[in-house]
């Protein structure tokens, strides 16, 4: 399938507006602790770290929200003497490690760790870059570029520039520089045009500018238009010719302004589909959208594929204390 009839495919999905989701389905899974003490919580960890008691770890971190974590890391310093990020890592290993130091980090210096580990080394994580990069607001963009200087004393911007080209790094610069117009009101003028654009171009830089640039509530309303302008153009989507990263990009980027929540069960799925889950994708998405929004993507993701996302999870057959940390984290069924 092309570009174009993929687009199309992706605008007819918002004709009539996105499905909305009752209250009880939205918002984040985790809240914050009631009578929280960060003081009692740190010497209740020492203790644990101690004994290498992984389940006391796991029951009280993943009960504690991230900002919540940061004042237990605070008093933890100023109980021992010690960074609690780096006692963790000494008292833990394996994928058990890896979730509880992704949950130590804030979510900046958490996205910026991903990001600096999907450009590092032989190979790029092309699709960890465009999962951040097309869901993050432009607060959270510059969160995240503030904290990777910070992390990695380099450039967010250089460092993606030199491991990407052509059209893929052009859509990315564009994203790291977090300046979609979130404030303004929607203007229906402006949908008409951005549709008809879209309709008309027989270039990449079109559809790069206008879903890099526009509110996501803006596009929504464009890609609405664009939808009911070309309903029976599916045949002749076939004039720009794209493939790839970009793609790929540009079609997350129509996604994401269709239904975050959907994109995010989206990759969930996929990073539990063929043999065995890709933890890094998985351990990923749950800590990353575990105060955010993870109760819609568990009511859409249970819609969409007829189990809920904890089944799904089991089904995996992870490690024991792997998949106590990972069922933690999802929460229950909605």
């Amino acid at each position: 399938m092309s570009f174009l009839q993929q687009f199309l495919l992706q605008a007819k999905s918002l004709e009539g507006g996105p499905e909305p989701v009752a209250a009880e389905n939205s918002g984040p899974s985790l809240q914050a602790t009631s009578g929280f003490n960060p003081a009692t919580d740190a010497a209740n960890l020492d203790k644990a770290i101690t004994g290498v008691d992984e389940g006391t770890i796991i029951k009280l971190l993943t009960k504690r929200t991230n900002s919540e974590r940061q004042q237990i890391k605070a008093a933890y310093q100023q109980q021992t003497g010690k960074r609690l990020d780096d006692e963790l890592n000494k008292a833990l290993s394996g994928h058990l490690e890896e979730v509880v130091l992704a949950m130590m980090k804030t979510p900046a210096q958490y996205d910026a760790h991903c990001l600096k580990n999907a450009i590092k080394g032989p190979g790029t994580d092309e699709s960890t870059l465009v999962e951040i990069l097309v869901t993050r607001g432009n607060r959270e963009i510059r969160e995240i570029d503030k904290a990777y200087k910070e992390e990695f004393k380099t450039d967010l911007a250089n460092d993606v520039a030199s491991d990407t080209s052509g059209d893929f790094q052009k859509v990315l610069l564009v994203l790291v520089k977090g300046e979609r117009n979130e404030s303004a009101p929607v203007n229906n003028e402006q949908a008409d045009n951005d549709a008809r654009a879209l309709s008309e171009a027989r270039d990449t830089a079109i559809f790069i500018n206008i879903l890099s640039s526009r509110s996501f509530i803006q596009l929504q309303l464009a890609l609405n238009r664009f939808a009911s302008n070309n309903k029976n153009q599916m045949a002749k989507a076939t004039d720009l010719q794209m493939k790839g990263d970009v793609e790929n990009t540009l079609i997350s980027l129509a996604k994401v302004a269709s239904s975050k929540p959907t994109y995010f069960a989206e990759r969930f799925k996929l990073s539990m589909k063929g043999p065995g889950t890709r933890p890094k994708d998985l351990i990923r998405l749950l800590v990353s959208r575990n105060e955010i929004d993870l109760k819609e993507i568990k009511y859409l993701y249970k819609k969409l594929y007829g189990k809920s996302l904890r089944q799904a999870i089991k089904e995996q057959k992870l490690k024991e204390v792997y998949e106590t940390i990972m069922m933690s984290l999802c929460g229950p069924d909605n």
